[in-house]
């Protein structure tokens, strides 16, 4: 029996029209009597604009287009999908799952759909778990999301955070194939540190118990975020048998261009070959992953045969790598 791999044939991406600059937060927290500025806000993340949602547009709302796009993208129907697997931390609602209502805009019925909760690095951990599913014959065409609408968690009484994040989905077609795409990933949490990144209300008794806005200790992210980013990585790597030499593209997640700059100097990578898309949508969460790959598919800097690295780290404390053959 020959062996079964599973390949990426189309990507896609959306961020919801409305578009805030770095002057425009600015204005709207001087109303709450907060200072910011856009040089402070670059200085320090690379951030210079995110979208945000508005009012009524739900995660999958956001999912849809990002899908039909990667579908276009591999010449496939919604009809030819086995498999969804969905990425996000800010669902439709608490039950039934975002993939499930996503499946039903998509108009098809009948294969497997959930969501995955890893935060920030949930599409690594999405993508992980379909190539899985895909070996083992349990899928042969999925699409794999991350989708999130962070603006409704967002605290804009908190300076520090708010301008951090925005809204958007990112899309991939995976497919079963007879040559490797997808060659490693590597996958780690440590609950020791949830409470760095977290937004820690839930619901119970018909009301919201504990707060249900982000909070995050930025110092702390970042000491966890470039140890661990580095290690996933070279971790991957020797999985595959592959030098950090053979690496085309590194495509991280898009929270902080300067953990994403040090990742990449750590591997000894040229700038150049960092793709860096959190300068236009800002922390998308678990959509930054695959947004940042449609870009630099679309772009034409990503072409087949292109060794690329996906990258994850967030709230949980997840991270993750997943090293492919694109």
């Amino acid at each position: 029996m020959s062996t079964v791999y599973s390949r990426i044939t189309g990507t896609g991406s959306h961020l919801p029209p409305r578009r805030l600059s770095n002057d425009d937060m600015a204005a709207m927290l001087a109303k709450r009597g907060l200072e910011t500025s856009d040089a402070w806000i670059v200085e320090r993340t690379g951030i210079r604009f995110r979208h945000f949602a508005d009012e009524g547009v739900a995660c999958s709302d956001l999912a849809l287009p990002a899908c039909r796009a990667a579908l276009q993208a591999a010449g496939r129907r919604a009809e030819d999908v086995d498999l969804i697997v969905v990425a996000t931390s800010t669902p439709d609602m608490v039950f039934p799952s975002t993939a499930t209502i996503l499946q039903n805009k998509l108009g098809v019925h009948g294969c497997p759909a959930f969501d995955l909760q890893a935060v920030c690095s949930g599409f690594v951990y999405a993508l992980t778990v379909a190539d899985a599913m895909i070996r083992t014959g349990g899928a042969r065409c999925a699409l794999v999301v991350g989708a999130e609408v962070f603006s409704r968690i967002l605290d804009f009484d908190d300076r520090t955070t708010c301008v951090l994040f925005g809204d958007g989905a990112g899309a991939v077609v995976l497919e079963a194939s007879a040559e490797p795409g997808i060659l490693a990933s590597d996958l780690h949490a440590d609950g020791r540190h949830a409470g760095i990144l977290c937004t820690p209300g839930t619901v119970a008794g018909g009301q919201v118990v504990g707060s249900p806005l982000l909070r995050m200790d930025g110092q702390a992210v970042f000491k966890l975020a470039v140890g661990v980013l580095e290690d996933a990585a070279r971790t991957v790597l020797a999985k595959a048998g592959r030098a950090p030499e053979s690496l085309r593209w590194l495509v991280p997640h898009q929270a902080n261009i300067r953990i994403m700059q040090a990742t990449a100097r750590k591997l000894k990578l040229a700038p150049e070959r960092l793709v860096a898309t959190v300068d236009e949508h800002g922390n998308t969460s678990a959509a930054s992953v695959p947004l940042a790959l449609d870009v630099a598919v679309r772009d034409g800097r990503i072409r087949r045969g292109d060794s690329v690295m996906l990258e994850g780290v967030g709230g949980g404390f997840t991270w993750g790598a997943v090293l492919l053959d694109f």
